[in-house]
This record gives C-alpha cells, structure tokens and sequence, in this order.
C-alpha cells in the first residue's frame, strides 16, 4: 500500500515536470500538497491552481506560501477557474525590462520607476513603491501576508503583518479612486491581497 501511494505521487511530480498539470488537489494521499508545490518549485514555474474547501484557510495559505499561483474554493463554476487559468497562464509569460502596467487611469512604468494616476506623478514611499510592483508583477494572483512582508521587509518580518496593512491602506489612500471600498488592491480575507487590473 505504501509503495502504491509513494508511485501515486511520484507520478503528480513527473505529469507536472510534463507539463500537463497545472490544478491540482490540496491534499494527496501521502504527500501534503504544499509539500509537492515547494519540490515542484525547485525545477518548474509551471502555472498551479488549488481546489479548496472553505474551512481549510491555512491550508489555502500554506500552498501559496511554498509556490501556488491561485486557488479556487469549492464550490465553483467552471467560467471563474477558467479565468483563474488563464490569468495564472500569462504570469509565466516574460515581460520586457521596460513593461508598463496599465489599468483604468492608473499607469506604473517598471522601468523608470514612476506611477501615475490620471496623467499625475504619484509619489510613492519606496515601501509603498515595493509593495505595488510586487503586486503588479503578479497582477490578478493571490500574495500572501507572507510572501509580500518577506519581499519587502525581509524574512524576520514575516509574521508582522500590521506593517503590511499600514502601508495597504496608504498606498490605496493613493491609488484607488475610493479607498474606503478599494477595486484596484482586494483584500483576500486572512490569506493576503490581490491587485485585480481594470478593464
């Protein structure tokens, strides 16, 4: 029996190094799927979906943590884990040094480092700067408190997540055009936040 689930996950790590997996169950029979995505992540960027349950918010966490790209809870319709896809699917696709993310009257030039919102310069602190470019380079993916406070504020600030919701209320006081009811920077609740670009 123990040979034949170490075969099972064996076989999820090789259809994942094939290519043809891109969503995938949180738990497997004998190997956690975090545990999966993180020996995932040490050869392959391939784009990774979570089908979750609405009680399992640490799991959904630590799966984002070790290198999911999104996760989906159930129960679901196929239109949004389809868009959930597509958008997972054009963050492997590479971005020249000088990409400009644009999204309603906001506009952030990554290679000359300026931000603005209805043709005006915004200025930015460089954490504020730091926490925007972190969530426009991962436009429409879900970040964690962790992952974000780690990029930014290093790995001994991982667990402070005050900091983290400090300057989010900051940088939407900046850029949302109601920052009491933001649409640019979503808060995920008790997992992170996620930028969702304008049409």
């Amino acid at each position: 029996m123990a040979a034949r689930r170490r075969t099972r996950s064996h076989k999820a790590c090789q259809r994942f190094r094939d290519g043809r997996w891109s969503i995938a169950a949180l738990r497997l029979p004998d190997l956690e799927g975090a545990e999966v995505l993180k020996r995932l992540r040490e050869w392959s960027r391939v784009p990774v979906i979570i089908l979750s349950v609405r009680d399992r918010e640490d799991d959904n966490v630590a799966a984002l943590d070790a290198g999911a790209d999104d996760y989906v809870t159930k129960p679901f319709n196929s239109a949004e884990l389809l868009a959930r896809l597509r958008a997972a699917l054009r963050h492997v696709q590479p971005q020249g040094a000088d990409a400009i993310f644009r999204s309603g009257d906001l506009e952030m030039d990554l290679s000359k480092r300026v931000v603005r919102k209805s043709g005006e310069e915004v200025k930015l602190t460089p954490i504020e700067y730091s926490l925007l470019r972190l969530l426009v380079t991962h436009a429409g993916k879900v970040l964690t408190h962790r992952q974000l406070l780690t990029e930014v504020w290093g790995a001994k600030a991982a667990e402070q997540t005050h900091y983290l919701r400090v300057h989010i209320a900051h940088l939407r006081e900046k850029i949302e055009d109601n920052p009491s009811k933001p649409e640019l920077i979503i808060t995920e609740s008790a997992v992170g936040y996620r930028l969702i670009p304008k049409n």
